[in-house]
Protein backbone atom coordinates (compact mmCIF):
# COMPACT_ATOMS: atom_id res chain seq x y z
CA UNK A 1 0.00 0.00 0.00
CA UNK A 2 1.22 3.84 -0.70
CA UNK A 3 1.84 6.19 1.16
CA UNK A 4 0.25 9.34 -0.13
CA UNK A 5 0.22 12.75 1.08
CA UNK A 6 -1.68 15.18 -0.81
CA UNK A 7 -1.34 19.12 -0.07
CA UNK A 8 -4.42 20.62 -1.56
CA UNK A 9 -6.37 24.08 -1.49
CA UNK A 10 -10.03 23.52 -1.21
CA UNK A 11 -11.18 26.14 -3.25
CA UNK A 12 -9.04 25.32 -6.47
CA UNK A 13 -10.91 23.22 -8.87
CA UNK A 14 -7.66 21.19 -10.20
CA UNK A 15 -7.57 19.99 -6.59
CA UNK A 16 -10.83 18.96 -6.22
CA UNK A 17 -10.19 17.16 -9.53
CA UNK A 18 -7.62 15.53 -8.25
CA UNK A 19 -9.37 14.44 -4.56
CA UNK A 20 -12.04 13.27 -6.78
CA UNK A 21 -10.07 11.05 -8.75
CA UNK A 22 -8.24 9.86 -5.72
CA UNK A 23 -11.37 9.19 -3.70
CA UNK A 24 -13.08 7.44 -6.35
CA UNK A 25 -9.99 5.38 -7.03
CA UNK A 26 -10.32 4.11 -3.19
CA UNK A 27 -6.42 5.71 -3.03
CA UNK A 28 -5.82 6.47 0.99
CA UNK A 29 -4.55 9.79 1.52
CA UNK A 30 -3.63 12.38 3.75
CA UNK A 31 -5.28 15.69 3.16
CA UNK A 32 -3.40 18.93 4.25
CA UNK A 33 -4.26 22.35 3.29
CA UNK A 34 -1.64 23.67 1.20
CA UNK A 35 -2.05 27.68 2.14
CA UNK A 36 -2.08 26.44 6.23
CA UNK A 37 0.55 24.14 6.26
CA UNK A 38 2.95 24.44 2.95
CA UNK A 39 4.78 21.21 2.35
CA UNK A 40 7.96 20.42 4.75
CA UNK A 41 11.31 21.28 3.88
CA UNK A 42 12.38 17.70 2.68
CA UNK A 43 9.00 17.15 -0.05
CA UNK A 44 10.33 20.95 -1.22
CA UNK A 45 13.73 19.90 -1.79
CA UNK A 46 12.60 16.89 -3.36
CA UNK A 47 10.70 19.12 -5.58
CA UNK A 48 13.96 21.24 -6.35
CA UNK A 49 15.55 17.72 -7.21
CA UNK A 50 12.99 16.18 -9.12
CA UNK A 51 12.25 19.30 -11.79
CA UNK A 52 15.61 20.61 -11.31
CA UNK A 53 15.49 20.90 -15.23
CA UNK A 54 12.52 23.44 -14.88
CA UNK A 55 12.26 24.97 -11.34
CA UNK A 56 9.42 26.68 -12.14
CA UNK A 57 6.97 23.95 -12.60
CA UNK A 58 7.15 24.10 -8.89
CA UNK A 59 5.84 27.56 -8.74
CA UNK A 60 2.30 28.35 -8.95
CA UNK A 61 2.92 31.18 -11.86
CA UNK A 62 -0.71 32.34 -11.69
CA UNK A 63 -1.08 32.68 -8.56
CA UNK A 64 -1.49 35.93 -6.60
CA UNK A 65 1.32 35.27 -3.94
CA UNK A 66 3.49 34.90 -7.30
CA UNK A 67 2.75 37.85 -8.98
CA UNK A 68 3.76 39.71 -6.27
CA UNK A 69 7.03 38.78 -6.48
CA UNK A 70 9.44 41.64 -8.03
CA UNK A 71 12.56 39.25 -8.43
CA UNK A 72 13.51 36.62 -10.63
CA UNK A 73 13.07 33.68 -8.63
CA UNK A 74 15.46 31.39 -10.76
CA UNK A 75 18.16 33.77 -9.23
CA UNK A 76 17.24 32.37 -5.64
CA UNK A 77 20.01 29.51 -4.56
CA UNK A 78 18.00 26.56 -3.31
CA UNK A 79 18.18 27.06 -0.30
CA UNK A 80 16.30 30.49 -0.98
CA UNK A 81 13.92 28.65 -2.73
CA UNK A 82 13.07 26.48 -0.36
CA UNK A 83 12.36 29.20 2.49
CA UNK A 84 10.15 30.95 0.16
CA UNK A 85 8.05 28.10 -0.42
CA UNK A 86 7.50 27.00 3.29
CA UNK A 87 6.91 30.52 4.13
CA UNK A 88 3.74 30.42 1.41
CA UNK A 89 1.85 27.87 0.74
CA UNK A 90 0.11 29.78 -2.54
CA UNK A 91 3.28 30.05 -4.28
CA UNK A 92 3.14 26.46 -4.81
CA UNK A 93 2.00 24.20 -7.85
CA UNK A 94 -0.97 22.60 -6.62
CA UNK A 95 -2.00 19.80 -5.80
CA UNK A 96 1.43 18.84 -5.00
CA UNK A 97 1.21 15.13 -4.20
CA UNK A 98 3.68 12.89 -2.68
CA UNK A 99 4.17 8.92 -3.16
CA UNK A 100 6.05 6.82 -0.28
CA UNK A 101 7.95 10.22 0.14
CA UNK A 102 9.83 9.75 -2.97
CA UNK A 103 7.97 10.69 -5.66
CA UNK A 104 6.18 13.99 -6.35
CA UNK A 105 3.83 14.74 -8.29
CA UNK A 106 2.40 18.34 -9.06
CA UNK A 107 -0.86 19.41 -10.50
CA UNK A 108 -3.43 17.11 -11.75
CA UNK A 109 -2.86 15.16 -15.04
CA UNK A 110 -5.01 11.93 -14.94
CA UNK A 111 -2.87 9.97 -17.13
CA UNK A 112 -0.08 10.49 -14.77
CA UNK A 113 -2.47 9.72 -11.79
CA UNK A 114 -3.28 6.30 -13.28
CA UNK A 115 0.22 5.43 -14.14
CA UNK A 116 1.69 6.02 -10.55
CA UNK A 117 -1.14 4.46 -8.95
CA UNK A 118 -2.55 1.70 -11.12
Amino acid sequence: MKKVIFYSYPKCSTCRKASKWLDQSNIDYQFIDIAKEPPLEKYLELALIQFSSDLKKIFNTRGKSFKLIDFDILDLTKKEMVELLSNDGKLIKRPFLIINETKLILGFNESEYTSNFK
